[in-house]
């Protein structure tokens, strides 16, 4: 059964499991929607020239990471390892200038890259992320923090914080490139194969290694803050007044410069302080010369990615607590000549008025229902035997108290609501 497995740095996501899932999906669903944003759903494989181009090809993602094939057709193709780039393409193709600038979409799916698995590092790991199209105004960067800072809130993480910083245009990263070769000219010999790659071909991913020693030497280098322009500048210290006016923490840290060479002024992180060596569980920035890069008109453009499996081991470390949607509200026990068809019949009946009833489709007598009821975390049943039947009334019994009572049929669905609210 071994070539049955599942494959190395993927998981079966079910059970208990699940529920984390759900609440993330569905508070941060509910909360892009109210910031207006609609969703996008792109193919999970693209044109591996899509990433070469838009991530850059001396990133660790380009290089070491991405699932890429030859298909049917001798076309390469990849599985996509980040969101951004399809969502740009998307936009792109499908033209939705023409529908009115700002277009701001959100996406939510399986994200794909060749990494040693770790916890909260899979292979294949989910996103959710949102994008800005068509803004070069530092309010749709702070819309997309603050937004992103009120997912994680209201998913009930508590222990986290933001890191934010500028890694400038074009322009004056050209002087800042200049100083960082300077600087690290002295100890490029003891650096890893990686940097010493990185440093004629992008001394700014210098920042970005995660081989301990080289973060020592990144710790000392200049920062990019003493070398932006005026312009960007004045795009920074706009986003952090508008987080101030949000009440949104935030500390600056020049370091960051994310994993992607297609970010202009605006970079940012949110760490969480309980999960040690992956503790960025969502990051972002602006780029606005990415859709230009693909192929579209100049378009300035800001967003973010948030990865579900980082916020779930995040909501565990600080065991949140939140509501399930998934518990059976009502079991339908039922036992004896004709019982099956009334059960069955309530079962609709409830159904049709947004009440999660359980009817089991394995026959088990009384007894076995009841603990199959008790084992998927039913809060009421409802008991149909030969009596009830006769006698024209049901038993609803509260799982938790073991408290029963005796309803009249047509009274069942007011009193199961009733009792519902009193759990």
């Amino acid at each position: 059964m071994d070539e049955y497995k599942r494959i190395k740095g993927t998981q079966d996501i079910y059970g208990p499991e699940i529920d984390y899932w759900n609440h993330v999906e569905k508070t941060a669903k509910s909360i892009l929607e109210k910031y207006a944003f609609k969703e996008l759903r792109t193919p999970v494989i693209e044109p591996t020239e899509l990433f070469n181009r838009g991530i850059g090809n001396e990133t660790d993602i380009v290089k070491k990471e991405m699932y890429t094939f030859e298909d049917k057709g001798g076309r390469s193709i990849t599985l996509r390892p980040e969101g951004t780039a399809p969502a740009v393409r998307a936009y792109i193709e499908n033209s939705m200038i023409n529908s009115g600038l700002p277009v701001k979409l959100f996406y939510f799916g399986p994200m794909f890259r060749y990494e040693k698995p770790q916890s909260g590092r899979l292979r294949q790991f989910h996103q959710f992320g949102a994008e800005i199209f068509g803004s070069d105004y530092p309010l749709a960067d702070a819309e997309i923090v603050i937004m992103l800072n009120n997912i994680l809130s209201s998913v009930g993480l508590r222990n986290y914080r933001l890191k934010i910083n500028s890694v400038g245009c074009p322009k004056c990263r050209a002087e800042y490139r200049k100083a960082l070769k300077e600087y690290f000219a002295k100890y490029l010999s003891e650096m890893c194969e990686d940097c010493q790659s990185r440093y004629e071909k992008n001394p700014m991913r210098l920042l970005d290694c995660k081989v301990q020693k080289d973060k020592e030497y990144a710790r000392q280098a200049p920062s990019i803050l003493d070398y932006l322009c005026e312009e960007c500048r004045d795009h920074f210290d706009s986003v952090k007044k508008y987080l101030d006016l949000s009440h949104v923490a935030y500390e600056v840290d020049p370091r960051i410069v994310r994993g992607l060479d297609y970010y202009t002024k605006t970079a940012f992180e949110f760490e969480h302080l309980d999960l040690g060596a992956q503790a960025v569980i969502a990051g972002g920035g602006r780029y606005d010369g990415l859709v230009q890069e693909i192929g579209g008109p100049s378009t300035p453009s800001v967003g973010f990615g948030m990865g579900v499996e980082r916020v779930v081991l995040a909501m565990k470390a600080e065991k949140v607590q939140f509501l399930c949607s998934n518990d059976v509200d009502v079991y339908i026990v039922h036992s004896g000549k004709g019982t099956e068809e009334q059960a069955l019949e309530l079962t609709n009946k409830l159904r049709s008025n947004g009440i999660k009833a359980y009817i089991s489709v394995v026959k088990r007598n009384m007894s076995g229902q009841f603990k199959h009821a008790n084992k998927i975390g039913a809060r009421l049943s409802i008991v149909i035997g030969e009596d009830e039947l006769t006698n024209n009334f049901y038993t609803v019994k509260n799982m938790v108290t073991g408290d029963q009572s005796q309803v009249e049929k047509e009274w069942v669905t007011d009193i199961i609501k009733e009792k519902l609210e009193g759990i």
